[in-house]
């Protein structure tokens, strides 16, 4: 018990030391915006007309309630002083390392394996992403869900009980709340109940043992299956599921088994981390079947050793299996994979890890100094790591002028680069980087429309129809775009146009007050004036 303690200690102390610089990062302009700094509802902190809008809207293509009182309860406490929302990250991050930690202990016995693999879990450097971005509040409040999910089962397994039971479902329906992504766990607890709890072993009673297992895990399957329904949904309203024309099923498959092998090399090797990794419509079809070789060769291993060597099959599995709801099968966005999505499934990665390789080194008879010696350098390692991709998430132009150097034909980080050097003044090199993403995605609506607004900005409503008028034609009910072509409109005397342009946006959101004000002040003051904007 004392060691336990120290080392749970130890954990808590190293992951708040690591991720200390954490507070003095600011919010970003990808996606913080819509979660936290525009967000009213946030904003307000927690109400009854918040909580209410939580749990029935299906804001920013997710429905996540628990997730939206998190950001509330930061708003209330914190307004918008980034550092409270970052610290709120920090201490869930940190309960996720100790509850791993316990959750592993307590199943497996093993403390020090159990320590390290909770230890790389809090220093990885893949998993800054999800605790320095305040939109990825998701992440970390989900994961601690899932593990305290797997904690309670664990003890109901060790205990049947009805209220033992409830107690998973209800974390289970919590975690879902937080992040669909949840979705797999109930396949992990079956991988649970192979090892380390040991329901399936051989004998008379195995296939029994099996069924039980199965026909437990049916509620949370159908929680499951509803959340799914309603992610689905979200995200097809929000317009975030890409298309099967956009993205054919052959490309999916192929950009999945890379992915997956993508996922291992940064595990192994993390090096030039993005915000945004950027499909490769190029991609050749054999990196695909190569990737798919490489991992069906791996699982045949895993599997075949399984009955000496548990920790394996149920790792890699773990591995596997809680990617696939991200591993672009059903392309959400236009990411090719995401630091973000590794945050629960590398445990699978870190158990072969710290499970299997002492097996080796016993095998080869290395002293146990050796392997200890092993463990911290990969952990400091992993530290230094961590402590220097924080500072690229400073602020917007930092973390963007990175992702532009990391990465290749980026769009998306063009466009944001550019929003961030727009916000410092800096228009000219802002236009430089809207153009390169025109270049990059012709199709693509924002550097248009943040183009366009920059003008405006700059007093030059006359160059900004044109991108303005473009934002339009590509996305027919951007009304924030709308609006801004009718203001330039009018600030060029086409009146008429400017009347159309503001028509057509209160005809999307009749509730829009600024389209509705500007569009009064058009008629009445017929050019006499200028519509605020």
């Amino acid at each position: 018990m004392r060691d336990r303690l120290v080392i749970a200690v130890a954990l808590a102390a190293v992951t708040l030391l690591v991720y200390w610089p954490v507070g003095t990062c600011g919010f970003i302009s990808f996606d913080d915006p819509t979660y936290v700094t525009n967000n009213p509802h946030v904003l307000e902190g927690v109400s009854r007309e918040g909580v209410w809008w939580a749990f029935t809207a299906t804001y920013a293509g997710n429905w996540h309630p628990l997730t939206w009182l998190s950001h509330m309860l930061d708003g209330q406490l914190y307004g918008i002083d980034p550092r409270g929302h970052h610290f709120s990250s920090l201490a869930i991050h940190t309960a996720n390392v100790l509850l791993l930690f316990l959750l592993l202990t307590r199943m497996t016995g093993a403390v020090g394996r159990s320590g390290f693999v909770a230890a790389l879990f809090a220093l990885h450097p893949l998993h800054v992403e999800s605790v320095a971005w305040v939109a990825e509040r998701k992440d970390v409040l989900s994961a601690f869900f899932w593990f305290l999910t797997m904690l309670l089962y664990a003890g109901y397994v060790a205990k049947p009980g009805i209220a033992r039971y409830l107690s998973v479902v209800l974390a289970f329906a919590a975690g879902l709340m937080a992040k669909p992504m949840l979705v797999t766990l109930p396949c992990v607890l079956l991988l649970m109940d192979y090892w380390p709890l040991g329901r399936f072993r051989r004998g008379a009673g195995r296939e029994s043992s099996i069924r039980r297992a199965v026909l437990e895990k049916i509620p949370l399957f159908a929680l499951a299956a509803v959340s799914s329904g309603i992610t689905l949904y979200a995200q097809q309203q929000g317009e975030a599921v890409m298309s099967l024309e956009r993205m054919p099923v052959t490309f999916r498959i192929v950009n999945a088994l890379v992915g997956w092998v993508s996922y291992i090399g940064k595990m192994c090797w993390p090096h030039d981390q993005a915000i945004i990794y950027p499909l490769d419509p190029a991609m050749p079809a054999w990196w695909g079947i190569a990737a798919g070789v490489g991992l069906t060769a791996v699982t045949f291993l895993a599997w075949r050793d399984a009955e000496r060597r548990p920790y394996l099959i149920v790792g890699w599995l773990w591995f596997i299996g809680t990617l696939v709801p991200v591993i672009g099968l059903v392309q959400v966005g236009s990411q090719a994979l995401a630091d973000r999505y590794s945050y629960i499934p590398f445990v699978g990665l870190f158990i072969m890890a710290a499970y299997g390789v002492p097996d080796l080194v016993e095998r080869w008879r290395l002293p146990r100094h050796v392997l200890t010696g092993g463990a911290f350098i990969i952990l400091a390692v992993c530290a230094l790591a961590t402590r220097h991709q924080l500072g690229y998430w400073r602020d917007s132009y930092t973390l963007f002028r990175h992702a532009v150097s990391v990465t290749g034909d980026n769009y998306l980080a063009q466009n944001e680069l550019g929003v961030a050097l727009a916000k410092q003044g800096n228009y000219d090199e802002a236009f430089l980087h809207f153009q390169e993403s025109i270049r990059i995605s012709p199709t693509y609506v924002n550097p248009y429309y943040n183009w366009g607004v920059a003008l405006m900005e700059l007093g030059r409503p006359g160059e900004a129809i044109g991108l303005l008028g473009e934002a339009v034609r590509l996305k027919p009910d951007f009304i924030g775009a709308y609006n801004n072509l009718g203001v330039a409109l009018f600030k060029t005397g086409r009146v008429d146009e400017a009347i159309r342009s503001f028509s057509e946006a209160l005809r999307l959101d009749p509730g829009n007050a600024n389209a509705r004000e500007n569009l009064a002040t058009c008629l009445q003051m017929r050019g006499t004036a200028l519509p605020g904007r």
